[in-house]
């Protein structure tokens, strides 16, 4: 499927699950002014010719979980196998090579942060160095917010799909066995239906219900959207570093959070402690939004950039670096 085959109608639709990764075809079908049949039809192919998914992800913080920005640098020779192998695993999304081919950047989140960082990655073979910093607090981006702020539908779309969406509520009060066995599923298939997610928790559907409802009003279910990056036609992607003053960690994170170029922004540990995903049309137009934006920003020391050569992963799609071989260490437990 080329670029210039997606219409306004993919785009729509690709729009409209950003917003609501579960609604029904038929609503989205009444905001983009077609039967039910036709966005599903839309669906099925995007799923066959860009990878489109949509994924449920469990909020790191409600969860009490850690999340760490890590960057792994490698022989140019390995970098794709490690970055193929860092994919395999189920704590790991948004996976780049960067610079020139010997960098990998990523997001891990869970538990099993520690024996990654201290054992298997020091153990893996031509494995340069690893920098890893935490995630103190995201400004933009993340589970349950699009790749993008671009999309084609007008706010009056926008308010339809969204009044229809859990409203926010105080997350429940323990996430039981039960809770995690959706999330589970969840994260494999966004769209699960009831009848799948009863079969998976052997709960009434009445329960799957409610307790779906509860997880995505408390923040603690977010659902994203897994899709070729080349739908959006941002083919430059850069990832910063900024370094900032403590006192000024806010003003700079809610700014990046209001460029339209920037898919992520977040606080984290370390000498760079603020770190932005970016997305631009072409190398100019990166240019432009360094010198003439990021340039202005109040209390910016020091800016890094790396190029992005090639996206590995998404939340949970991996799209492969290059043909793995057998890197056994790295596969989580």
């Amino acid at each position: 499927m080329a670029l210039d085959s997606l219409d306004d109608l993919d785009r729509g639709l690709l729009h409209a699950l950003q917003i609501d990764g579960r609604a029904p075809f038929r609503r989205i079908g009444e905001v983009l002014g077609v039967s039910d049949q036709t966005v599903a039809r839309r669906y099925a192919r995007l799923r066959s010719t860009r990878g489109l998914r949509v994924v449920g992800l469990g909020d790191p913080v409600a969860l009490a979980q850690k999340q760490w920005m890590v960057r792994v640098r490698a022989t140019p020779d390995t970098a794709g196998e490690i970055a193929d192998a860092l994919a395999r695993r189920s704590d790991t999304g948004w996976i780049s090579l960067c610079s020139g081919g010997t960098e990998i950047v990523t997001t891990v989140y869970g538990t099993g942060v520690e024996p990654l960082l201290l054992e298997a990655l020091p153990r893996t073979r031509l494995v340069l160095d690893v920098r890893a910093d935490q995630v103190l607090h995201v400004f933009d981006g993340g589970a349950g917010k699009p790749f993008t702020k671009h999309g084609p539908l007008q706010p009056h779309h926008v308010a339809q799909l969204t009044e229809a969406l859990p409203v926010p509520a105080e997350p429940p009060s323990r996430v039981d066995v039960t809770d995690r066995r959706i999330l589970e599923v969840l994260r494999s298939d966004g769209r699960a239906t009831v009848e799948e997610l009863m079969a998976a928790t052997e709960v009434a559907a009445s329960t799957v219900r409610r307790r779906l409802h509860d997880l995505r009003a408390g923040g603690v279910l977010h659902l994203d959207v897994d899709v070729d990056l080349g739908v959006f036609e941002l083919p430059v992607r850069t990832m910063l570093w900024l370094t900032v003053g403590a006192g000024d960690f806010d003003t700079v994170g809610q700014a990046l959070a209001a460029h339209a170029e920037v898919a992520f922004a977040a606080a984290t540990t370390g000498s760079a402690n603020i770190f932005a995903s970016v997305s631009t049309r072409d190398t100019a137009a990166l240019y432009r939004y360094l010198t003439t934006v990021v340039a202005v920003l109040p209390c910016v020391g020091a800016v890094e950039t790396a190029s992005v050569l090639r996206h590995v992963k998404a939340a949970t799609t991996h799209y492969g670096a290059r043909r793995a071989r057998d890197t056994p260490v790295l596969h989580r437990r």
